[in-house]
C-alpha cells in the first residue's frame, strides 16, 4: 500500500476542469509533501487554489478539497504542472534536506550485489565506493558535504 501525503503543492488549477471530463468541475493537479504522490483533486464551488499553494489533503475536514480523484502518472499532468513540479521538487528537497541527506547516509545494501544508492540514477560503483568511504570518517550533514 502507498503511503499517503495530508498535503499536496498545487502545480494547476483547471478551475473549468479537463475538457474531456463529462461533468466539469474545477481540478487540481499536485504533488504530495511529504512521499511526492501525485494526486489530482476536486475543489470545493466556489474555491481557489493557487500555483503553489499547499493544501490540505488528508481525512480530516478538507477546507478547500472537496475529495481526492486519485493517484496520476507523470503524463497525466498537464504542461503548466509539468513545468511547476521540476520548481516545487526543489523546494521540497531543499526544505527537508536533512531527510535526504540521512537517507545517503544510512543506506545499505539491498544484496551481495547490489547497493541502494545504485538505484540513484548517475551513481554507479565509482560513486558509490566513494560515498560509503566518505560517510565512513564522518556523516554527511547536508547537500554540501555530499
Amino acid at each position: 500500500m502507498k503511503a499517503k501525503d495530508d498535503y499536496i503543492i498545487v502545480l494547476d488549477f483547471l478551475p473549468q476542469g479537463k475538457g474531456t471530463d463529462i461533468r466539469p468541475v474545477p481540478i487540481a493537479q499536485g504533488i504530495g509533501d511529504t512521499y511526492f504522490n501525485l494526486l489530482e483533486v476536486v475543489i470545493k464551488e466556489g474555491e481557489k487554489v493557487e500555483i503553489k499553494e499547499r493544501v490540505y489533503v488528508g481525512p480530516e475536514k478538507r477546507d478547500k478539497v472537496k475529495y481526492v480523484r486519485g493517484l496520476i502518472k507523470y503524463d497525466d499532468l498537464t504542461t503548466l504542472a509539468k513545468d511547476t513540479l521540476e520548481e516545487v521538487l526543489d523546494e521540497l528537497i531543499a526544505k527537508n534536506e536533512k531527510r535526504f541527506v540521512e537517507f545517503f547516509n544510512k543506506a545499505g545494501p539491498l544484496t551481495t550485489r547490489m547497493h541502494s544508492l545504485e538505484l540513484l540514477p548517475g551513481i554507479g560503483k565509482k560513486h558509490l565506493w566513494r560515498i560509503i568511504k566518505e560517510r565512513r570518517k564522518k556523516p554527511f550533514e547536508s547537500f554540501e558535504d555530499l
